[in-house]
């Protein structure tokens, strides 16, 4: 049931979805564009619901529990399920169950969370993550990443979604996790499970559109709005007439995820789509109300946001975030790709051969801080610089680097292990806080790339528009592009869990468990408490030198050779080693040479 805690009385007085008591069921519809709705509870008679406050409607069924099922009937005979639904047992378009999850008895009540400077993530999709895609079989490869040395587990969305397959960004009934993966209980039990190994669990949210098909909401209620237009059509109206409500359905569904499955984050999907001209823009009271009320425990927001807007990301004078937690980097994930690659087509093209944009973003955070970026034609990005590194998470493979290729093909299957292990090295020492896609510790071979699920009519529409608007993008090419409705492209992206402990892939896992190990070690205890950030660069001939002072008097230094061939430098590198691959002879530095060292002032 929803929980006293989801309350805010002095913002709200309804809450999305049934909720439980001894004596019955209260079901709850916000449906303003119609004066009669009708309940259909399991195979009784439909039954009048009871016109509320601000289009709200209501009714109480004694007797009902946990376990039935229920449309709402539109007076023009169309039933719907519920918008706040907790479980679609038949899919978008079936009923929703009455779902108790207070009956969830949760093993991991002393669970507190995990400061963020600890964190190390790691992007999952539940149904490719495992031959079985569930929940419950994801649980049996939690020992592995609490091994490897993931503090954090990100879930791509579990929004409902259409259809058998999805990435998860095509969810349309967001209180309800997607039943291809199992029921609410199990993915209770996945965070359980990963809690009481010290995993903290993530959780991919998308409230800047809705997917294609099974969004019933426009039929009672203004989800949209013509005030503005995204790159899904009408945006979603979180600042025009009755917009209320909207914010509440969005704002009560990322506290549901928190409180009542005890989820410690959440990653907020293309923040920059969400448009609002609110006095208080949606995004400032999503991050106020979330951590009052969680207040006393970890709570770590994060955001993807293609402006590089960093006024979301300040701190307070006490180094902890003001409104969110950090952003996905693209920035870095870019300079350190196009070394490693040599790739410079498309927007690669803004970040390739410059070895001045790789060095900044690992001590400021973003490459483009207001400058011209000639790719999008026009300015991007505000100041970084004085964040902590803490700010930004950084990583070298993430759902979209990987599947907004043609293939969906990952780095290793076109790049050697020299390039691959260098830019993990850096990523995965470098103070920012490091995301790992799933198997690329063990340099997966399968493929990730974009599936779905649809009607006939709307998969081609998705495959002629996937073809149309992705071709811009680096690694797109129309002629061979997979066809992403067929299922044995979801299928090719399922792991294989035997590749780990064989030949080159354990190699490479190994090589991932050390670095994760020297950075708890050596890279955690310098995070703590990081309120902003003091940094220099220095450039010799394509080598990359950066140095981070921290509290204390210690220096973390990086001294790399992101190229083939070595290079003559002149800067003196005195730190106390960390880590080395490759190496430094004399002054030369080798190809592929990545140095960790620190000092003290």
């Amino acid at each position: 049931m929803l929980s006293a805690e989801l309350q805010s009385p002095s913002e709200q007085s309804f809450s999305f979805g049934p909720v439980l008591s001894d004596d019955g069921v209260e079901f709850r519809l916000w449906a303003p564009l119609h004066r009669k709705i009708l309940l259909q509870l399991d195979d009784e008679e439909p039954k009048d619901m009871q016109p509320a406050a601000d289009g709200w409607h209501m009714f109480k069924a004694s007797g009902a529990q946990a376990g039935a099922l229920y449309k709402f009937v539109l007076p023009d005979g169309l039933e719907v399920p519920d918008p706040g639904s907790r479980f679609q047992p038949q899919d978008v378009h079936g009923p929703s169950e009455v779902i108790d999850l207070g009956d969830y008895a949760w093993r991991t009540d002393d669970w507190q969370g995990r400061p963020w400077e600890e964190m190390v993530i790691y992007e999952m999709h539940v149904g490719s993550f495992t031959k079985e895609g569930t929940y419950r079989a994801a649980i049996d490869r939690l020992d592995h990443l609490q091994q490897l040395g993931v503090t954090a587990l990100q879930i791509m969305p579990l929004s409902d979604f259409p259809g058998r397959y999805n990435w998860g960004y095509d969810g349309v009934l967001p209180y309800a996790p997607d039943s291809s993966y199992g029921r609410p209980e199990d993915l209770m039990a996945l965070v359980d499970e990963a809690h009481a190994r010290g995993i903290s669990v993530f959780l991919d949210v998308v409230y800047n559109h809705f997917g294609p098909d099974g969004n019933y909401m426009p039929n009672y209620a203004p989800l949209f709005t013509d005030k503005h237009q995204s790159s899904w059509g009408q945006g979603i109206n979180y600042d025009a007439e009755n917009s209320k409500w909207v914010r509440e359905f969005v704002i009560q569904n990322a506290l549901y995820w928190i409180t009542q499955f005890r989820i410690d984050g959440l990653r907020f999907d293309a923040v920059q789509a969400i448009v609002d001209t609110s006095e208080e823009h949606l995004l400032h009271e999503m991050a106020r109300r979330l951590r009052a009320a969680t207040a006393g425990r970890p709570l770590h927001l994060i955001v993807e946001n293609e402006e590089n807007n960093s006024d979301l990301l300040r701190r307070n004078l006490d180094g902890t975030p003001k409104l969110y937690t950090a952003q996905w980097n693209d920035d870095l994930h870019h300079v350190l790709h196009t070394a490693a690659t040599g790739e410079d087509f498309g927007y690669y093209a803004d970040y390739a051969h410059d070895s001045k944009k790789l060095a900044r973003s690992l001590a400021e955070g973003f490459v483009f801080q207001g400058e011209e970026m000639p790719y999008r034609g026009s300015t991007r990005g505000k100041p970084s610089a004085e964040l902590p590194p803490t700010a930004f998470v950084s990583f070298t493979q993430n759902h979209d680097q990987i599947g907004n290729r043609a293939l969906g093909d990952r780095m290793v299957s076109y790049r050697g292990p020299d390039e691959l292990k260098a830019i993990a090295a850096i990523c995965l020492l470098a103070p920012e806080i490091p995301m790992l896609f799933m198997g690329e510790e063990w340099g997966a071979p399968e493929p990730f790339p974009y599936f779905c699920d649809f009607d006939e009519e709307l998969n081609e529409k998705v495959r002629q528009g996937r073809r149309k608007e992705l071709s811009r993008l680096p690694g797109f090419d129309a002629d061979d592009l997979l066809d992403p409705t067929a299922y044995s492209t979801f299928a090719s992206a399922k792991l294989d869990w035997s590749k780990p402990a064989t030949g080159r892939h354990s190699e490479m896992l190994a090589f991932y468990s050390e670095l994760l190990s020297i950075r708890a070690k050596n890279i955690v205890p310098l995070l703590r408490g990081l309120s902003g950030n003091r940094n220099s660069v220095r450039l010799d001939r394509n080598a990359i030198a950066v140095d981070w002072s921290f509290p204390g008097g210690t220096r973390l230094q990086l001294l790399a050779n992101l190229s083939d061939k070595p290079i003559e430098i002149d800067v003196e590198y005195e730190a106390q080693p960390i880590f080395s691959l490759g190496k430094l002879e004399g002054q030369t530095l080798a190809p592929w040479t990545v140095l960790w060292g620190t000092s003290s002032e």
